[in-house]
């Protein structure tokens, strides 16, 4: 509250009674989205010139009502990173079960591989 009232003028400050500074005390204080889990910011100078930007960074619980559109686009991302994740996960197993197959000298077809045990045996050399 301090911070505030010092960035107004002084006469604007002092006008003030206590009611009036208990409730901008209030809405300010219920500021629910002041507080994230990650807060990084920074101000970037752009060189030569008289420009600065800044940048950031805020992360934590979303405790916002979404919007239809919102909440569409968020449905629409959790399932393509589930996919992802799933289609990830299959790979990785098919890889283990044919360095398995591999490892084991098992062949399904004749003279043909696919390269992956020679290179796997590679690092380990």
């Amino acid at each position: 509250m301090q911070n505030l009232l010092g960035r107004m003028p002084k006469a604007v400050a002092d006008s003030f009674n206590d009611e009036q500074l208990n409730h901008l005390k209030l809405a300010l204080g219920a500021r629910s989205w002041g507080r994230h889990a990650v807060d990084i910011r920074a101000t970037l100078p752009v060189p030569f010139t008289r420009w600065r930007y800044y940048l950031v960074f805020l992360m934590g619980k979303n405790r916002r009502e979404l919007s239809e559109r919102e909440k569409a686009l968020s449905a629409l991302a959790s399932a393509a990173l589930l996919s992802a994740f799933i289609v990830f996960c299959v790979l990785l197993g098919l890889l283990v079960l044919y360095l398995i197959k591999s490892a084991l000298g098992i062949n399904l077809f004749d003279d043909f591989s696919l390269g992956i045990w020679s290179e796997f045996k590679k690092l380990f050399e």
